[in-house]
C-alpha cells in the first residue's frame, strides 16, 4: 500500500484496511481492487498515503486524467480511496476531496434475433453453447454463469438459482424449456467426458473441479461472432443486453425484466427501452390520432 512494502508501518496500515473491508462483508475481489487503488496512489505520492494532503489529492486525479484513465477507472480509485480516507483514516475531510467523474450512458449493444441464432449456432461446442444460451436464455451476467453448480438448475419449478449474485444477493432466473433441453444435452456429454463432478460446476473449466472463466468465455463468444460473420464487438453481457430488449419488444412488462435481470433500480432496466426498436416502431404517434392534409394535396388545381 506504500512504496516500501516491507515497512511494519506499512504493512499494518494495509491490514487495518483488509480487517475495514472483512468487517463491512466486502468480496475478496473488491478487497484486492481497493487495496490494489490505494497502493498506486501510495506509488504516485513516494510516501506512506496516511501523510497524503488534499492538494496530493487534486495532483493524483489530475494525473489520472493526463494519463488517459476513464471514467470507470477514474470512480473505481475514487471508491477505494473514499474508503481508505473515511473508514481505516477517519479522514472525511479528505475523502470529499476526491471528485467523481460523470460517466456517459450510452446504450447497450443488442444483436437482433436472427443474429443471436447464428451466434448460438456457431458456438464451440455443447458446453459453450449451453452457456451462451444461458446468458440469452436467462438473462445471467458471465460472472453468474460461471458460477453456476448443477444443483442450482431447479427442473421442477423451471428456475436457475444465482447464488450471490451482484451486490452479493441470491435470487432467481427464469428456466425456460429450450434451455432446460440445451443443458441436458450438455450435462450428458459432460457426464460422458468425465467432467461432471458430483456437487460439481455447470461448467467446468479444462480442471473440472474449477470452473470456466470469464475469458475462456469471452474468447468462445468472440470466435462464434467471427465465425457467424457478426461484426458486431459482442461479449457475453450483448446476449444479456438482447434478452432484456426482446422481453421488452414483446411487451413484457419491465418491472418483470428488472427482477430477472437482478436489477437493483428501475432506472438501469428502463435504459432497454431506449433500444427496444420493434416497441418504438409500434407505438402510434398522437398525430396520427388527427387527420391533416399536406399543403402541396390541399393546393388547387391551376
Amino acid at each position: 500500500m506504500i512504496v516500501h512494502p516491507s515497512s511494519p508501518a506499512g504493512s499494518a496500515l494495509r491490514q487495518r484496511m483488509i480487517e475495514d473491508m472483512t468487517v463491512r462483508g466486502f468480496t475478496e475481489k473488491t478487497q484486492h481492487d481497493y487495496i490494489r487503488y490505494v497502493r498506486t496512489f501510495a506509488a504516485f505520492l513516494g510516501r506512506s498515503p496516511d501523510r497524503a494532503t488534499a492538494e496530493d489529492l487534486r495532483r493524483f486525479q489530475l494525473h489520472q486524467t493526463q494519463m488517459g484513465l476513464q471514467p470507470p477507472g477514474i470512480n473505481s480509485a475514487v471508491a477505494a480511496l473514499r474508503f481508505f480516507f473515511t473508514v481505516t483514516l477517519d479522514r472525511p475531510d479528505l475523502a470529499r476531496r476526491l471528485a467523481l467523474v460523470r460517466q456517459l450512458r450510452k446504450l447497450p449493444l443488442v444483436l437482433s434475433v436472427e443474429e443471436v441464432t447464428r451466434l448460438l449456432e456457431a458456438a464451440p461446442g455443447p458446453k459453450y453453447r449451453a452457456a451462451l444460451s444461458t446468458a440469452y436464455g436467462a438473462g445471467l451476467r458471465v460472472s453468474e454463469i460461471v458460477s453456476l453448480k448443477v444443483s442450482d438448475i431447479d427442473s421442477t419449478r423451471m428456475l436457475i438459482r444465482v447464488e450471490q449474485g451482484k451486490g452479493r444477493k441470491d435470487r432467481h432466473a427464469m428456466l425456460s424449456p429450450h434451455l432446460l433441453g440445451l443443458l441436458r444435452a450438455w450435462w450428458r456429454e459432460g457426464s460422458r467426458r468425465g467432467l461432471m463432478l458430483p456437487q460439481g460446476w455447470l461448467f467446468p473449466g479444462r480442471n473440472p473441479v474449477m470452473p470456466l472463466s470469464t475469458r475462456q468465455m469471452n474468447r468462445a463468444v468472440h470466435a462464434a461472432a467471427q465465425v457467424a460473420g457478426i461484426r458486431k464487438r459482442v461479449t457475453p453481457h450483448t446476449l444479456r443486453h438482447s434478452f432484456a430488449t426482446h422481453l421488452l419488444e414483446q411487451d413484457i412488462d419491465i418491472r418483470v425484466i428488472q427482477v430477472l435481470l437482478g436489477h437493483a433500480k428501475l432506472e438501469t432496466t428502463a435504459l432497454y427501452a431506449r433500444v427496444a426498436i420493434t416497441t418504438i416502431r409500434t407505438v402510434m404517434s398522437p398525430l396520427d390520432r388527427i387527420w391533416l392534409v399536406p399543403e402541396d394535396e390541399a393546393r388547387p388545381d391551376g
